[in-house]
């Protein structure tokens, strides 16, 4: 390996005499021995081919496909490469891609993992593919149409009943249901592999929820712009008038033709794949929803929205089939929607794809399809599957278990485990296996095995800048355009495995690549620019806000202004414990009632006023303690989860503003309490940087998103939480006395954030009538209970549709700004006790939270609210 190296780095500095195609083939190893050399063209035949002797194996040349990619990497050839991979790397990251195998609500995201060099198809190879990918998907769908139909197939013995019935994806619910559109499948993937001869070989399928459409997009859009000289000159194949076919496919299907509202089923934001779900919907223009975005009425589906129920004629399906309906599939499910494979049935709407097809993903399907096809199709199989034998066939059982060591055990069922490689078994696991197979045949598939083809990788570690080849696995998609019509994908995503492992799998580690199809005639012109430039079936986008995106929202505005406020109350108090004001005991009073109020810390720490260093050390502690306190940590947390929710409808600034605040404040606050110290200089650094990325956000909310109904919730949201908590607090200052002390008077002023403006305005008067005339009356003030009670009322207006100078219902609850005079508030009697005052303030924090639940069931559950409409 060291001496690889040395030879890299001379052949780098070399540079300038050799061309780029050939330093590749001096610097690429040769595939492993028996693996096709996706480099060369060729396999390699075994011991004694090597660099240095090319006549004995397939010699340093490279493919015509790969020598035009290096030959197009530009004068700075490979001193390039590192730089590439640095910006490879920094665009994954910024497009916030990310694949969580096991995704966890407060872990951080994983990002997606892509390699720097596509994969090359050939014409000739992809000819060979499509070929054989068309001919299965239409296998496939004629399968399905029987095993819910007549089920001639299973009477005549040419499937299994076991085999079909026994599986847990075969949905007796579905017998008898013939499609909206008549297409079962409107999406399948196939995994392939190339022999050592060079051809293809399918090795699994996916027709359930198959994942990958949104990764390889992004996979494309950033090597096409890391390689553009590269991409254009090799006439690689389009990929965007796949997507608009798959669209205006399922919308020609639909009862309700070219009006169809189709929409994306995800199972929400912890989903692993949920950032494809999100770029896919807003890609071709769908609303994403939830299962509990939708509601079945008389055998029809509805979208709940702000503005009513709308009827949905289609579903692209990213969820598993058992959690559709919890009616009739898995009970204990709430992912999916009660009544719906009734609606299915009665034909009233099209899922792709429809609901029953895991079955055919079984590895066992894979050995009854030549015969399938020879009886549905009456043609032979042009693209071959390995070897497959199942074990519920005793004689199948006993023809392969005296190959297990040269094969692929795979469980039959899902949920049964991973793969398990024959030659990697020592002599007494195979007799462990053999024993399981005989006992428990049904569970259990053998497949043949095959070396997987190795494509080069670009690798930059400890050992060295080199070329390292891998084995790979080709995903290959078909997408339904019509009746009994489908197209493949022009593209793919390919699977790369890690160092020295056969099994291409990205929960084990691997990586993806890009796949360039190249053709000899013309490229379709479509292309993945932004949506404005694409036709009007990928470009629509429907402004329609579902009622649980306008509730993330609405929760999205509340939790970042309890963020903000939360913030500052914790900074105000460490900065007054430790300041000239700490021996005020009403302001130490009022901190400590308000840090208790918000639980910024525990009703059962002694307060300021009695123990002043317990209290700052508790307040700290519980900055990101999400578990016993809402503190900042909470409220971070809180709002990075609303926002996941709605992560379609965000900015992808705005996204990582949101993910880097909450990082780096945990981050942040463990370095500053570690070794139990507890440093308030420390504490509120953190704090005013924590600050910093609130103002970046807020900023987003206001100036970079669309001014519709669901910016208008958000807006609610912050506006319902501001007056509430400065109501509040504004009472408790004049309860406690702490608004006659100076100390008191300008943390109270500094709480709402008006310190520069009452400075300026009052220079260092401390009397109550001007403080009351900047945060509770003064309508130039964002900070004022009278801004903020005049903004909650126009967004309300506008929310309900009222005309201009009508104020609703909803909104008449807000109190209103103008009710009271200053000369009102400042009445107060012989004790100094300002009655009119507080009970005003109340008022509007009570009005705050009252308006909450009413804005909740009339927008969100729907209970209170009876405009709402059936669209039947």
């Amino acid at each position: 390996m060291d001496t690889h190296n040395d030879s890299a780095s001379s052949l780098f500095d070399a540079d300038a005499q050799e061309t780029p195609a050939a330093l590749a083939a001096a610097l690429a190893p040769l595939a492993a021995a028996g693996h096709f050399d996706e480099l060369r063209g060729a396999a390699n035949p075994g011991p004694g081919a090597s660099l240095a002797t090319p006549s004995a194996g397939p010699g340093a040349e490279l493919a015509p496909p790969w020598a035009r990619f290096f030959e197009n990497l530009g004068r700075e050839g490979f001193n390039d490469l590192n730089r590439r991979t640095v910006n490879l790397e920094r665009q994954v990251r910024d497009n916030g891609i990310t694949y969580n195998v096991y995704a966890d609500a407060n872990g951080p995201q994983r990002p997606w993992s892509l390699d720097l060099f596509p994969l090359i198809i050939s014409p000739q190879s992809w000819q060979q593919i499509e070929a054989g990918v068309l001919q299965r998907v239409k296998l496939l769908d004629r399968i399905m149409a029987d095993v819910y139909g007549p089920q001639r197939l299973l009477a005549d013995g040419l499937l299994p009943s076991a085999l079909v019935q026994g599986h847990p994806g075969y949905l007796r619910a579905m017998h008898g249901t013939r499609p909206a559109g008549g297409n079962h499948l409107h999406i399948a993937a196939f995994d392939m592999a190339r022999d050592p001869q060079g051809n293809w070989w399918v090795v699994t399928q996916r027709t359930q929820a198959p994942s990958g459409l949104g990764y390889l997009l992004e996979n494309r859009l950033i090597i096409s712009r890391l390689f553009p000289e590269a991409f254009s000159d090799m006439h690689v194949q389009r990929l965007a008038a796949s997507y608009r076919a798959l669209i205006d496919g399922m919308r020609a299907m639909s009862h309700a033709g070219g009006d169809a509202r189709i929409v994306l089923l995800t199972p929400g934001p912890y989903n692993e794949t949920y950032f494809e779900h999100a770029y896919l919907a807003r890609y071709l223009g769908l609303t994403l929803v939830e299962g509990s975005d939708l509601t079945v009425r008389d055998q029809h589906l509805y979208l709940k929205t702000l503005q009513g129920l709308e009827p949905v004629h289609g579903i692209l399906k990213r969820l598993d089939d058992e959690f559709l309906d919890p009616l009739e599939l898995r009970s204990d499910s709430r992912l999916g929607v009660p009544g719906l494979l009734q609606v299915i049935r009665a034909g009233n709407v099209m899922m792709a794809n429809a609901p029953g097809s895991a079955f055919l993903e079984s590895p066992a399907f894979l050995g009854f399809l030549p015969a399938l096809s020879r009886h549905l199709l009456g043609e032979d199989l042009s693209l071959p599957s390995l070897a497959t034998w199942w074990c519920g066939e005793r004689a199948a059982m006993e023809a392969v278990l005296p190959l297990l060591g040269d094969s692929v055990i795979k469980p039959t069922w899902p949920q049964g485990g991973g793969a398990e490689l024959g030659r990697s078994l020592s002599r007494s696991q195979l007799d462990e296996w053999a024993g399981r197979i005989m006992r428990q045949g049904d569970e259990h598939t053998v497949q043949g095995y095959m070396p997987l083809s190795q494509m080069p990788t670009w690798k930059t570690n400890a050992n060295g800048d080199h070329i390292a080849l891998r084995s790979v696995v080709l995903r290959v998609f078909a997408v339904s355009d019509g009746p009994q019509s489908w197209r493949v994908l022009p593209g793919g995503m390919a699977r790369i495995a890690g160092a020295n492992l056969e099994i291409a799998s990205m929960q084990r580690g691997g990586s993806s690549a890009d796949v360039w199809v190249l053709t000899d005639g013309e490229v379709d012109p479509t292309t993945l620019l932004p949506q404005e430039h694409l036709g009007p079936a990928v470009a629509h986008r429907s402004r329609l806000v579902t009622s649980r995106a306008a509730e993330n929202l609405f929760w999205l505005g509340r939790y970042t202004e309890r963020a903000e406020n939360t913030i500052r109350l914790a900074r105000l108090t460490l900065e007054c414990l430790n300041g000239e004001e700490q021996s005020s005991p009403s302001l130490l009073a009022w901190l400590s009632e308000l840090a208790v109020d918000h639980v910024l810390v525990l009703p059962t720490v002694p307060p300021a006023t009695q123990a002043r260093r317990v209290f700052e050390r508790s307040l700290i502690a519980m900055l990101t303690d999400t578990e016993h306190a809402t503190s900042v940590g909470y409220n971070l947390r809180a709002l990075k989860s609303a926002a996941a929710s709605v992560r379609e409808r965000l900015s992808q600034e705005q996204w990582n503003v949101i993910v880097r605040a909450e990082t780096e404040f945990f981050r942040q606050c463990a370095i500053c309490t570690q070794d139990g110290d507890y440093s308030p200089v420390e504490a509120m650094r953190v704090l005013d940087n924590v600050n910093g990325y609130m103002a970046a956000m807020t900023g987003a909310q206001t100036d970079r998103m669309m001014r519709d109904d669901g910016w208008r919730l958000l807006s609610t949201g912050r506006h319902i939480e501001r007056l509430g908590f400065l109501a509040s607090a504004l009472a408790a200052g004049f309860e406690t006395g702490t608004v006659f002390d100076d100390g008191g008077f300008e943390a109270i002023v500094a709480l709402f954030d008006s310190t520069i403006t009452f400075h300026d305005q009052y220079q260092r008067r401390h009397d109550v009538p001007p403080l009351l005339d900047l945060l509770v009356l003064d309508r130039d003030n964002p900070r004022s209970l009278g801004w903020v009670a005049q903004t909650l009322r126009g967004r309300l207006a506008k929310l309900e549709g009222a005309a201009s100078g009508i104020i609703p219902e909803v909104a008449q609850s807000v109190p209103d700004p103008q009710a009271l005079t200053l000369e009102q508030l400042c009445e107060h009697d012989a004790d100094g006790h300002y009655a009119t005052l507080i009970a005003h303030l109340k008022n509007c924090s009570d009005a705050a939270w009252r308006l909450s639940d009413t804005l909740s069931a009339r927008y969100f559950t729907h209970s209170g609210d009876a405009r709402q409409s059936l669209g039947a």
